[in-house]
This record gives structure tokens, C-alpha cells and sequence, in this order.
């Protein structure tokens, strides 16, 4: 670069023309994406089991330069879920279930539960878009993982395990997409504020036998520096960058969003 250049600005994603597939979006991270891939100009297929959820989503999405359809779907139904991924340029693996327990009271039913809509859910997913996104020579796979996929916590085996799975699954999918022009990267936030985080409070309250409200910043916040939640839309933001003409060359790698808690 001469001493005379600027860098110029980083372009938003142009997603127009490119179809995207978000999981568990119908509210939360999941809403959030859906929408800003959508106001990026990609059609957006929103999938949840919350068909509710899913009319709320389309109706703020209205409007916007892309499109989004509503597929109603469990991800523990994996054929379907493969089949749905069929011909997506994007995919966004995010959906996720959480309970919190001690390793001795967990229930194995809930835990091979976790696994599936987490960790299988989202091979299946991938497996059913690779074959389009090979054939045209580019992709873009964003998993939605946590601070968990990079640290453990007390009392959370089944998520923690899923997400350090998904690292790895994300991980395989750089390496042989590379070549193929589809990139798989994680995006790692601590504490967002959602619905399934606010169900944390209760959770841990009881686990750790303390009042809900000092959960936040007793259990939850107690190794992040930056003392605040993320936001959904602080996540979609780094989701669209992944998907951006920035981010050709970022594969394999898990974006951090902790506000400094893998910094200890």
C-alpha cells in the first residue's frame, strides 16, 4: 500500500441472488440473522418448530429487500432437515436447547437430545448443502457456537459438549471446502440477551443456590471484563461479515464475541 492510499470502507454483504438457511429462527439470534441476511437481499429460509414464532418473523421481515419463508421443522426429524438444506448458499446452524443440572442429575434422554438438534442436526444440514454449494464454487457455512464451544462451565455437559462438537465439525468443513470455495467459520458470543439466557437465570439461581438476581453478574458475567449481554443483532452483524467479500479468506477459525472472557 502506497503512503498516499486509504483503506476504504468494508462493503455490507450484497446477498442478493443467494438463499440462506438459518435454524431456530424464531426468535433470538436466530430472528436476528434471518433479518439482517434478509435486509443483505438473501432469501431466507427461517426454520424453527415455533410455526407461531416463525408468522412473527415474517411480519418483521415484511418490506424488506429479500424474502423469507417459514419452514415449520423439528430438527431432531434429521432427513428433513437434509433435505431442507438442499440448495442453500448459506447456512447458519443456530438453533439450540439448553437445561442446566449437576453431571450426576442430568438426563440422558435430554442429553442425546442436546446432541442431536445441536451437533447432529447440524451435519445433516451441512451434508445437504455442500453438494450445491460445491457445484457453483462458493459457500458460506456459519455455525453459531459460544463461549462454550472454547470454555467449559459447571453443570452444562450436554451444551458444552455439543458446542466443542461443532467446533470440530466446522473445522473438518474449512478444510475440505476450501477448495470448493465454501467457507465454514464459528461465531463465539458469551451471554446474549435471549430467551433461552433468561430461562438461565432461574436455572442457575436453583443450581447454585442463590437469588436469580445475582446470577447475572455473580455466575453469568463473573469472567467476562465487558459487563453487559450481547446483543442478537451485535451477533447477525458478524454473521453477515462471514458471508461478506471481506471474509473470502477467514475459514476454520471461531470469531470470539465474550467481551474478553477467553482473554483469562
Amino acid at each position: 500500500m502506497s503512503a498516499t492510499s486509504t483503506p476504504g470502507p468494508v462493503p455490507p454483504a450484497d446477498l442478493h441472488g443467494r438463499t440462506a438457511l438459518v435454524t431456530g429462527a424464531a426468535g433470538g439470534i436466530g430472528a436476528a440473522v434471518a433479518l439482517r441476511l434478509a435486509a443483505a437481499g438473501a432469501t431466507v429460509r427461517a426454520v424453527d418448530r415455533d410455526d407461531d414464532g416463525l408468522t412473527r418473523l415474517a411480519e418483521r421481515a415484511d418490506g424488506l429487500p429479500g424474502a423469507l419463508q417459514r419452514i415449520t421443522l423439528d430438527l431432531t426429524d434429521l432427513d428433513a432437515a437434509e433435505e431442507t438444506a438442499a440448495g442453500a448458499d448459506i447456512l447458519v446452524n443456530n438453533a439450540g436447547i439448553q437445561l442446566v443440572r449437576p453431571l450426576e442429575d442430568f438426563p440422558p434422554d435430554v442429553f442425546a437430545t442436546v446432541l442431536k438438534v445441536m451437533l447432529e442436526a447440524p451435519f445433516r444440514l451441512v451434508r445437504g448443502a455442500l453438494p450445491h454449494m460445491y457445484a457453483q464454487g462458493w459457500g458460506r457455512i456459519v455455525n453459531i457456537s459460544s463461549v462454550h464451544g472454547l470454555r467449559a462451565s459447571p453443570y452444562k455437559s450436554a451444551y458444552v459438549a455439543a458446542k466443542h462438537g461443532l467446533e470440530g465439525l466446522s473445522k473438518v468443513a474449512a478444510l475440505e471446502g476450501a477448495e470448493h470455495g465454501v467457507t465454514s467459520n464459528c461465531v463465539n458470543p458469551g451471554y446474549v440477551r435471549t430467551p433461552l439466557v433468561e430461562k438461565q437465570l432461574a436455572d442457575q439461581a436453583e443450581a447454585h443456590g442463590i437469588p436469580a438476581e445475582r446470577v447475572l453478574t455473580e455466575v453469568l458475567l463473573k469472567d467476562t471484563a465487558v459487563k453487559r449481554l450481547v446483543e442478537p443483532d451485535e451477533v447477525a452483524d458478524a454473521v453477515a461479515y462471514l458471508c461478506g467479500p471481506h471474509a473470502s479468506f477467514i475459514t476454520g477459525t471461531s470469531l470470539a464475541m465474550d467481551g474478553g472472557w477467553t482473554a483469562h
